[in-house]
């Protein structure tokens, strides 16, 4: 796989002052790319057509595929990377003149008429009263998602650092043993570990939670399912649907820009 360029961090143009409401932009992002740490001083709404978006806001990892969003509140630190090929559309909400949607990170539902929306706020030749008609509706159709697309990261501990080798290599099949043996502490003491945190779940219920959130991130780059089965280190391929269903609620496929 291409090792990911660095991206140029979007911020709000020059003219917008202090007395925008919404700025809309899109941009092509032809190769894997990565944005180190960064944040803006307005409100950000993200999304991504013809691929996928994953991105860390503290201690969550969100990943985004189409028809979700992801809403980065100012001032928040977060970074990301997409897959190649992608469609990235940027939406940015003055802190001054847009009333408080969301006070965390939160998936947002991008449904059509919210997409559209915001499309049509990108233009540059909309009069006051159109533009301010569009933005209103916005607020009306903008929701979170009923799915939040999120894994919580444990950051202290021995759930810190067993979290930090498996968002590096999901694949990674060391048992809960394994690692209670090279951590030298007890297989009681990681559990405790894992559920005490923030996340709430088992080593292994999170564990599957990061590898279905990198198979979402492997189909976007278009490998077939099975491939992505494989490198997530699923012996077979019907274990590895039956995963994603469980954590997503459909099949991988649905997921999939792999040519059929």
């Amino acid at each position: 796989m291409a090792r990911p360029l660095t991206g140029r961090t979007y911020s709000l143009p020059p003219e917008a002052g202090s007395a925008f409401r919404i700025i809309s932009e899109a941009h092509y992002v032809a190769d894997p790319t990565r944005w180190k740490t960064h944040r803006h001083p307005a409100h950000e709404l993200v999304w991504v057509r013809r691929g996928t978006m994953t991105a860390r806001v503290v201690d969550r990892v969100f990943t985004v595929t189409e028809g979700f969003g992801l809403w980065v509140p100012a001032e928040v630190p977060h970074s990301g990377r997409l897959t190649a090929g992608v469609e990235l559309y940027d939406a940015f909400f003055s802190v001054e003149n847009t009333p408080e949607v969301f006070t965390t990170a939160t998936a947002v539902a991008m449904v059509p008429m919210l997409q559209a929306l915001l499309v049509h706020l990108s233009r540059d030749d909309l009069g006051p009263d159109e533009r301010e008609r569009a933005e209103a509706v916005v607020f009306d159709v903008l929701a979170p998602a009923d799915d939040p697309l999120a894994v919580d990261l444990p950051e202290h501990g021995q759930a810190g650092t067993i979290a930090r080798a498996l968002i590096d290599d999901p694949a990674d099949e060391r048992s809960i043993e394994d690692w209670a043996a090279e951590l030298g502490v007890s297989v009681r003491t990681i559990t405790r570990s894992f559920i005490s945190t923030t996340t709430g779940l088992s080593f292994q219920q999170w564990r599957q939670q990061v590898r279905i959130h990198r198979a979402l991130e492997l189909l976007g780059l278009g490998l077939p399912v099975s491939e992505v089965s494989f490198r997530l280190g699923y012996a077979r391929t019907s274990s590895f649907i039956d995963a994603f269903k469980r954590v997503m609620g459909s099949t991988p496929g649905a997921f999939s820009t792999a040519s059929s």
